[in-house]
C-alpha cells in the first residue's frame, strides 16, 4: 500500500550524506519533542478510529516517538528520510513501540514523495496527521505543501514545527560558543558539506497562507533546558554547522577548546536554554472541522 523500505532511486550523495554519519549522536543529543507539543498533534486525530502519521524528513524518528506515547490508537506511522543510518536508527528506537501500530520508513525526499499505487482490493492510504519538525528548511517548501495536499486525508492536518538552535538562541554562552566556531569554520554559518546555509526566503507562514493549508494556529510552547558541556558538544557533532567533518584534523581541538569555554561559562555545571516551540497546525478551508 505504501512504498517498502528501499531507497528512491537517484538520491544525491551530499544530500544523503549530510546528518549519515551522526545518526547514533542525533538520536542521543537532540532535544526530543515536547510532550505538550506532542498533546496538541495527538488532540488533531484524537476522534478518529485508526489514525495514520505521515512524518516528512523524520531523521531518528522524534516525531513518531513523541506522538506514540501521546496516542497510543496510532494505527499507522510513514517515515521519510534522505539518510539511510537515520532511518535505520529510527527503526530500532521506534520498534519497542510500536504495539499495534505499523511502521514504514521510506528513503527518499520530501519534495518528491509520493504513496504508491495501492494493490487490488486495497484503498488508496491518506494520512490524517502530516508533519515536519526541524527539517522544513531543508525542503523545497511549496512543493512539500502541494504534495501535502494531494495526498492527505480529506480532513487532514498538516504540522510544522520547531525551535531553532543553539546557533540561533541568544545567551551569552551560545554567543561565546557561535564566535568560537566562527573562529574555526569562518563568520558564515556552515551546512555541512554543502557549504553555506541558505537563510530560508521568507516565514513558514507565508508559503502556507499561499498553498492550500492557509488556515493556520500557532502555538508556542515554552521549553526550559539545562545542557551540561559534554552534551553541547555531543550536540554540536550531530548539527550542519559544527558537525566534526567540518573541523577534519582539528575538530579534537576544537573541542577541547569549546569544552574549557563551555565549563568556565557553566553555572552549577549547567547552561540554561530557555527556548520555545512553535507548533504551526494548518488545515484547508472548507475541511469541515
Amino acid at each position: 500500500m505504501t512504498y517498502p523500505d528501499d531507497p528512491s532511486p537517484s538520491l544525491p550523495a551530499d544530500q544523503e550524506a549530510l546528518f549519515a554519519a551522526a545518526a547514533a549522536e542525533y538520536d542521543r543529543y537532540r532535544p526530543g519533542v515536547p510532550a505538550e507539543a506532542a498533546q496538541l498533534l495527538a488532540d488533531t486525530v484524537r476522534d478518529l478510529p485508526d489514525p495514520t502519521l505521515l512524518d516528512l524528513g523524520t531523521g531518528t524518528g522524534q516525531v513518531p516517538r513523541a506522538l506514540l506515547k501521546a496516542l497510543p490508537t496510532l494505527a499507522y506511522i510513514e517515515g521519510v528520510d534522505w539518510s539511510r543510518p537515520m532511518l535505520d536508527q529510527a527503526r530500532a528506537a521506534l520498534t519497542p513501540l510500536l504495539g499495534d501500530c505499523t511502521l514504514s520508513l521510506v528513503q527518499t525526499s520530501a519534495d518528491v514523495y509520493a504513496p504508491l499505487a495501492p494493490l487490488p482490493g486495497e484503498d488508496r492510504w491518506t494520512p490524517d496527521l502530516i508533519t515536519c519538525c526541524r527539517a522544513y528548511h531543508w525542503m523545497s517548501g511549496p512543493d512539500v505543501l502541494a504534495m501535502a495536499h494531494r495526498i492527505a486525508a480529506p480532513q487532514a492536518t498538516l504540522a510544522i514545527m520547531g525551535d531553532g538552535s543553539l546557533w540561533t538562541y541568544e545567551a551569552d554562552w551560545t554567543w561565546a560558543l557561535r564566535d568560537l566556531i566562527q573562529r574555526y569554520l569562518g563568520p558564515r554559518r556552515r551546512a555541512g558539506v554543502l557549504g553555506d546555509y541558505p537563510e530560508p526566503v521568507r516565514p513558514f507562514q507565508e508559503d502556507l497562507a499561499d498553498s492550500a493549508w492557509s488556515e493556520v494556529i500557532e502555538h508556542r510552547v515554552p521549553v526550559t533546558r539545562s545542557w551540561t558541556p559534554e552534551v553541547v558538544l555531543g550536540y554540536l557533532r550531530t548539527t550542519s554547522f559544527a558537525g566534526a567533518e567540518l573541523f577534519g584534523e582539528r575538530h579534537a581541538a576544537f573541542e577541547d577548546e569549546a569544552r574549557a569555554l563551555l565549563n568556565e561559562l557553566a553555572v552549577g555545571g549547567s547552561l540554561l536554554e530557555e527556548a520555545v516551540f512553535t507548533v504551526l497546525l494548518a488545515r484547508r478551508p472548507g475541511d469541515g472541522r
